[in-house]
């Protein structure tokens, strides 16, 4: 479903909050850093059809889609900043929201883990599995990780019995599906393949062995709240619909935790545009910036332009 566009002011906010302008650019890995804690979490890459920060445009400072080129400079800025992150333990990288590659800063991640399937035993998967919510290629990588430790994807592909050429798809098909479940992440890049680069991978919970306990008091209700909120606030302001679909969730489930964050206001409805009204959520913080940004002024009328009669009456012509 499409949206009406936002005001322009909002989308100027946008790029300075997301770092899209180039005295914000980021220049530095620690820069980088900051910002994926600043936001709290982001797209790696900028994608279609979905409105977030993202790590590329951060370093680009500015709106460029992805599709000017790998040799862009911004492009192997990111790609090398993300390998050298991989074994530092800076945040979590992995094909998290919209099975894309996402940055999420660490304290933003238990409240993802807390809305995951994980329950911090390293048998949960099989429940998974019976219940026909784990496939069994995605069983076979988990396992082959769990009993051989972290393994580059040449040895992970062997040791879940996905090596032949035919098995490709189903293998990259599973390790998606580990990552957006929060199970497995890449950790570092071994010089294997014929590319002599691939990612090793590893489990969630043994890389971050303290992420479970940190999840396991937060409730469902309070991780959407801490998720949603975030999320508003390093969009500025968002339509609610837009804001369930990115984060993969049912418009109930934003709607159950929509009322607490009103009362309470940390969340804040706005209402943009004139002849199509449209309701937005931001936060306390942001409000007055947006009200402002979104003060739609209707353009003066003007009347058409009068004609002469005697024209008219030259040409045998009626008024129309």
């Amino acid at each position: 479903m499409s949206h009406p566009p936002l005001p322009r002011g909002i989308l100027q906010l946008r790029d300075a909050v997301w770092r899209r302008r180039r005295e914000l650019r980021l220049r530095t890995p620690a820069d980088a850093r900051r910002f994926v804690k600043q936001v709290g979490f982001c797209l790696f890459w900028p994608t279609h059809g979905v409105e977030m920060p993202n790590l590329l445009q951060a370093i680009a400072g500015n709106a460029r889609p992805l599709s000017t080129g790998y040799d862009d400079p911004a492009i192997g800025k990111s790609w090398n900043w993300k390998d050298e992150s991989l074994d530092k333990r800076w945040w979590y990288y992995g094909k998290l929201l919209r099975k894309r590659a996402t940055l999420v800063s660490l304290d933003l991640l238990p409240a993802f883990y807390a809305l995951s399937e994980n329950y911090g035993d390293p048998q949960d998967y099989l429940v998974e599995y019976r219940e026909g919510r784990l496939s069994a290629e995605a069983k076979g990588v988990y396992e082959a990780l769990l009993v051989n430790g972290p393994l580059d994807v040449v040895r992970l592909r062997q040791e879940s019995h996905l090596a032949a050429s035919q098995a490709k798809a189903r293998f990259d098909r599973a390790l998606v599906e580990l990552q957006a479940g929060l199970k497995v992440l890449p950790t570092g890049v071994a010089e294997a393949g014929a590319w002599r680069y691939a990612f090793v991978y590893d489990l969630v919970e043994r890389w971050f062995p303290g992420l479970p306990e940190q999840a396991r008091s937060i409730t469902t209700r309070a991780a959407r709240e801490r998720i949603l909120t975030r999320h508003v606030k390093h969009l500025v302001a968002v339509d609610r619909r837009h804001a369930a679909s990115v984060l993969g969730w049912r418009a109930a489930d934003v709607e159950r935790v929509l009322p607490p964050l009103l009362e309470s206001g940390m969340l804040v409805k706005v209402r943009a545009g004139d002849d199509r009204p449209q309701e937005l959520l931001t936060t306390r913080a942001w409000a007055r910036d947006v009200r402002a940004a979104t003060a739609a002024k209707r353009p003066p009328a003007t009347s058409a332009p009068r004609r002469r009669a005697g024209a008219d009456r030259r040409r045998g012509g009626k008024q129309p």
